[in-house]
């Protein structure tokens, strides 16, 4: 059965480089006693009863139906462990759960990530996640009492309808799919996909992103707008789940349609033309959850990695005793920390000096997290040979997943687009400096 090693990192650094907004150097990585106990707790938890319920989670949803029950029971059974909403900062001490910071957060969703589906167990996973980080953040009391507080006791899911299938979403000043005023409500008319949650038994509502403000000379980052549509509303349809990698997640990544749909005004999230600035304060702890999780799956890759070759022999010797696969070991290995370390900066950083301070490394840890994924995964598949491309082992899903990475929360040229830019603004201002002196 799968068991995590806790991997610490006592890691004080005197000086760092010169890189503005973030923050001072006084960075320790190292794992608290009170997260090292949690660590314990989850990973025994994980041990005795989410990998032993594996077997049965993919025999029920190979059936095309979800695991509800079994989800449910576990659910029940982490909430008396006290293992629930262990993501969220901000976690009011009304509000079930336990409050974490980022960088406490970061070795759990690893040892959640292991196992795919495990979050939800949890209450921990996308997009819920998301959704309840910007709820907290900007929902009326209202909305918290209808939409947040079932989120965080986990009675209901949610979707969040920010892609669409017609222009390139990762610019979302592209979308087109439009929230406009009438009277008391707003009426919604669009299509989206990659809705994921869309076809769990408890999906509730979805958050939608659209144009609120159809002058064409208006700033393209105040014409959008979100606002809350709950799946009963006249107008709303599940067109499809699509496929990805030519997989279907049990709780599905839906295409959806929005005719004509009317919602009370009152569905407005935070302020009319403020959509763009939500979606950021979304995506970036969403984005840092997922590179969590990633560097867990490559972990686990590691190790079945390091089991065949050890176990597997090809003319006459072990597939260890080749060089090639050592390296492969060896890479893996130091990939794996070095995203580690960059996912534990990126998560302090945000607890110190807040999310829009670490947006260049959560970019960062965004295209690193992905990129790792497939490479680990690939070299794990091929020293299963072809039984890596089967449903035998996880390998080839988990590499699937970690393809799709590079597109979840904004494709890899997005993000390096962001990257590039943050460094040609710091020569710009180090070539003046100079200049000046």
């Amino acid at each position: 059965m799968p068991n995590a090693e806790l991997r610490l990192f006592p890691a004080t650094a005197p000086t760092c480089p010169d890189r503005s907004n973030e923050g001072s150097c006084d960075m320790d990585f190292e794992y608290t006693p009170r997260v090292k106990k949690l660590c314990s707790q989850l990973q025994d938890f994980m041990d005795r009863h989410v990998w032993p319920a594996d077997a049965e989670y993919q025999r029920i949803a190979h059936e095309d139906r979800y695991p509800e029950s079994l989800i449910d029971g576990l659910k029940e059974k982490a909430k008396e462990a006290g293992l629930w909403n262990l993501f969220l900062p901000a976690l009011r001490d009304d509000e079930p759960g336990t409050r974490l910071s980022n960088q406490e957060y970061a070795p759990l969703a690893e040892i959640m990530g292991r196992l795919p589906w495990a979050s939800e167990v949890f209450n921990c996973n996308a997009p819920d996640t998301g959704n309840m980080e910007i709820l907290h953040m900007f929902a009326t009391p209202e909305q918290r009492e209808r939409w947040l507080n079932p989120l965080l006791n986990g009675t209901i899911r949610s979707g969040v309808s920010i892609t669409e299938p017609d222009v390139a979403s990762s610019d979302p000043t592209n979308l087109e799919t439009t929230i406009q005023r009438d009277g008391d409500e707003y009426v919604i008319n669009g299509r989206k996909w990659f809705t994921t949650g869309a076809m769990h038994p408890k999906f509730a509502f979805t958050l939608v992103m659209g144009i609120s403000d159809t002058d064409e000379d208006a700033s393209r980052h105040q014409r959008h707008s979100f606002v809350i549509v709950p799946t009963d509303t006249p107008g709303f349809r599940v067109v499809r789940d699509v496929p990805i990698m030519h997989h279907h997640a049990p709780d599905g990544h839906c295409e959806v349609e929005f005719k004509d749909v009317r919602v009370p005004a009152s569905n407005l999230l935070g302020e009319q033309g403020a959509g763009f600035a939500i979606a950021q304060a979304r995506l970036g702890p969403g984005r840092i959850h997922h590179c969590m999780r990633t560097i867990g799956q490559c972990e686990y890759a590691l190790e079945l990695m390091c089991d065949r070759a050890q176990t597997r022999e090809t003319f006459g010797k072990p597939l260890a005793d080749n060089a090639n696969i050592q390296d492969w070991i060896a890479e893996s290995r130091i990939e794996i920390d070095q995203a580690r370390l960059l996912n534990l900066y990126a998560s302090w950083l945000m607890d110190k000096e807040g999310n829009k301070a670490a947006r260049v490394l959560v970019s960062e840890i965004k295209v690193a997290a992905a990129r790792l994924q497939t490479r680990v995964l690939d070299r794990a598949m091929q020293v299963f040979g072809a039984a890596g491309l089967t449903p035998d082992t996880p390998l080839s899903y988990l590499w699937t997943w970690g393809r799709a990475l590079r597109f979840v929360d904004g494709p890899d040229e997005v993000h390096l687009r962001t990257i590039a830019r943050a460094e040609l603004k710091r020569a710009t201002t180090r070539r003046t400096t100079l200049a000046a002196e």
